[in-house]
């Protein structure tokens, strides 16, 4: 396999006009913060802590400032057991699902425990008074209001290193139900309060590094969201090992060395990645999910929004198996099931893109086999988990020969994996939380523990209609011509009608316009060393994309053009939300 190193790991967007708007030594903020609280006799600062941030770590970084009183907001909330209570319904007994939450950060604090800290900082007279913690703004807004944010990733790191989630007793869970809690609950709450705060923050807190906090201006903050929302951009991609996990992204991405294997990769899944601001040479590591809160419009385009409001409904991942093991066997929801029975708007529908196989044995499993019993196959699943006797997975489902730049589609419902020897650009809508597991090889995870197997709700979702003659006439390669002119071709390489999203796989040795449809657009380089994305109306400036990386361009960037920097040819694939 050919090493080619030119990705870009920590992908920084440079922004203009406010070189001088951030500060990124602890003294220097906590300089910043004292020069303002000195034009006042009394001051206020309220930080509003994201579920995450080491506020033992915060108010060290503000204990240089002359505080006359300290109010915790974590401590007016209700007692953890009473928290654990009121949202057990959300978060089920399953350990993997749970109900997305309705509730609101506010039903957990007491209002007269909110008036009582209100009236305590009335009745002081002048100082500094300090309020900190998650809920903070819920008290008052203060005369200084900062955001200490972090970042979803360095989150799950920190629930691996022992970090328990707000405000609970199940202080010892696994990380998964500790993710689980995040994911279905905290981060809900947590992101209505940030989405309300953020046009009024004095000041941006990046709390993502350990010891190692950045400060940038409220103003600033926002005009670097505005900046990026008019232009392409790449996210902070993160890599994580799995039980299945090869190592083509070790040799192509230059990773380094885990003593493992590299699974995952996440490139374009803006609630989980970051964006690294450039602040003239000070790096603001932010969550690209502030983003799409801030600027909805100008990122999806106003037709998409319409339909999907504040969510970004497009993935991109990768699934490394190069050299490893087979996917687990799954399926995933309809529409009307992860409606009702998990509070979603939408299911997660994907394909695969073959970026690489290896070896005349690449395959995906898809679809079931012609003349399958449903029945059958249910109980030879549930014997597989209760027996010795492994699930005889080619005897029910479509074993189906991949290669290079083969486009796989997976509408929900239909029973699914990747092979050994593959490496995969996953094209999905977001709620990719909601796998069903319906047969794991017999194995175990990197903990040492079984993988959760959903067989019941699998068994609801599977459309046994999708035998081998419906697989191969409608989700293998239903490629068809778009364009084709001296400058190079457009073909759609799907999605099914079921699903909301197409693609298009750009082909240039040469500079090709790409017409715009009211979507934002996702692109990854599939073929190819480097490419330029430019402007038609200079709108932007010109933004180079290396072999395997992910790129945003938002609706209100405008019309592209996809560049050829040496004459190669070259292939992209884009992806939008259909018209």
């Amino acid at each position: 396999m050919e090493s080619k190193n030119a990705f870009r790991r920590f992908p920084s967007i440079k922004i203009n006009g406010h070189d001088k708007d951030a500060v990124i030594d602890c003294n220097a903020i906590c300089s910043q913060i004292s020069l303002l609280c000195q034009r006042n006799t009394k001051t206020i600062i309220v930080i509003e802590c994201y579920p995450g941030v080491n506020q033992t770590e915060l108010k060290s970084l503000f204990s240089p400032l002359k505080i006359n009183s300290f109010i915790h907001s974590d401590d007016l909330a209700l007692p953890p057991a009473e928290i654990d209570a009121q949202i057990k319904h959300d978060l089920t007994e399953d350990p993997v699902f749970g109900i997305m939450t309705t509730r609101r950060l506010e039903e957990f604090f007491p209002t007269k425990k909110l008036e009582k800290a209100r009236s305590k900082i009335n009745d002081i007279q002048s100082g500094i008074v300090f309020i900190y913690g998650v809920g903070a703004s819920l008290i008052c807004k203060g005369d200084i209001l900062i955001l200490a944010d972090i970042t979803r990733w360095e989150i799950q790191q920190r629930y691996r290193n022992g970090l328990s989630n707000w405000r609970t007793t199940h202080t010892d869970l696994p990380r998964n139900e500790k993710y689980k809690r995040g994911f279905f609950a905290e981060w809900r709450w947590a992101d209505c309060i940030k989405d309300r705060i953020l046009p009024k923050i004095d000041f941006y807190l990046d709390m993502t590094v350990q010891n190692a906090p950045a400060m940038v201006s409220g103003d600033a903050y926002r005009d670097a969201l505005e900046q990026v929302a008019g232009q392409p951009f790449r996210m902070v991609p993160y890599f994580d090992p799995g039980v299945w996990g090869g190592n083509w992204m070790k040799t192509h991405f230059d990773l380094p060395e885990n003593g493992s294997n590299y699974a995952w990769s996440f490139d374009g899944v803006p609630e989980e990645n970051s964006l690294l601001l450039d602040f003239g040479g000070k790096m603001i590591q932010t969550p690209a999910l502030n983003l799409v809160y801030s600027h909805p419009q100008k990122l999806l385009g106003d037709r998409v929004h319409a339909r999907f409001g504040k969510e970004f409904p497009i993935r991109f991942d990768m699934l490394d198996t190069m050299n490893g093991q087979n996917l687990s066997l799954q399926v995933h929801p309809l529409t009307e099931y992860i409606q009702q029975n998990f509070h979603m708007h939408y299911t997660q529908d994907e394909s695969y893109y073959l970026l690489d196989t290896q070896g005349d044995d690449a395959c995906v499993y898809l679809g079931i086999r012609t003349g399958t019993a449903p029945n059958e196959m249910i109980q030879a699943l549930k014997e597989a988990q209760t027996e010795t006797k492994p699930f005889p997975t080619e005897k029910y489902i479509n074993r189906i020969p991949v290669q290079k730049h083969d486009h796989i589609l997976i509408p929900a419902g239909t029973v699914h994996c990747s092979g050994a020897n593959t490496m995969v650009l996953e094209v999905s809508a977001t709620p990719y939380i909601f796998t069903f597991k319906l047969w794991d090889w017999g194995r175990l995870d990197l903990d040492g523990r079984p993988r959760p197997i959903h067989i019941d709700h699998g068994a609801a979702n599977i459309q046994w209609y999708r035998n081998t003659e419906w697989v191969q006439e409608n989700l293998v390669n239903v490629v068809t011509l778009v364009h084709q002119s001296e400058q190079g071709t457009i073909e759609r390489t799907g999605l099914h009608e079921r699903e909301f999203l197409d693609t298009y796989r750009v082909s240039t040795s040469a500079t090709l316009p790409i017409h715009r449809n009211g979507s934002v657009h996702m692109l990854n380089l599939v073929e190819g060393a480097c490419v330029k994305l430019i402007s038609k109306d200079e709108h932007f400036a010109p933004l180079e994309l290396h072999y395997a990386e992910t790129c945003i361009i938002p609706e209100a960037a405008g019309a592209y053009q996809i560049h050829s920097i040496d004459g190669t040819c070259v292939r992209v694939l884009i992806a939008c939300v259909r018209n």
